[in-house]
């Protein structure tokens, strides 16, 4: 139901807005503010994406939880998205998605709003023959290619 309101309201804000803005500043300049927030938009989320996917694989090196670059890349991916459709309310909700702290106070209310369930790995009974009831003992002997094929297959 909200996904379906946001798909109501977001173009009645923008054609709205575009009809404020353009009859204040006129068509071309509207349109110019337009291309030029496009424009700054894709360098910024270029500029961003990039650091941020240093930021995951230094987490990936030093084994630290890569949730939040992650999440930073994904609200990037969705600025870049918002940027580069055209509309004023979009930019100004991209723009904020670039901005770190705002980016923080989204996963942080997103978090808040996630359940938080514990997941519990338990190992399994002893067995009855001990830790060792799965080793079967055997003996081998080396085969190289010139020795043909084992017999336990149909070569």
């Amino acid at each position: 139901m909200r996904l379906l309101l946001a798909f109501i309201a977001v173009p009645l804000i923008e054609i709205g807005l575009f009809i404020q803005i353009g009859g204040a500043i006129g068509l071309w300049p509207t349109l110019v503010i337009v291309l030029l927030t496009a424009i700054a938009g894709t360098w910024l989320v270029r500029s961003q994406g990039a650091q941020t996917l240093q930021n995951l694989q230094s987490s990936f090196q030093n084994t630290k939880d890569p949730t939040e670059p992650l999440a930073h890349g994904a609200m990037i991916l969705f600025a870049g998205a918002l940027l580069l459709t055209p509309g004023f309310f979009t930019d100004a909700v991209g723009f904020l998605l670039l901005f770190p702290p705002f980016r923080m106070f989204v996963m942080h209310n997103i978090r808040s709003r996630l359940k938080n369930s514990n997941i519990n790995f338990k190992t399994s009974p002893a067995r009855p023959g001990g830790p060792d009831a799965d080793v079967i003992e055997g003996q081998f002997k080396p085969v190289s290619p010139e020795d043909g094929p084992s017999g336990w297959t149909k070569d």
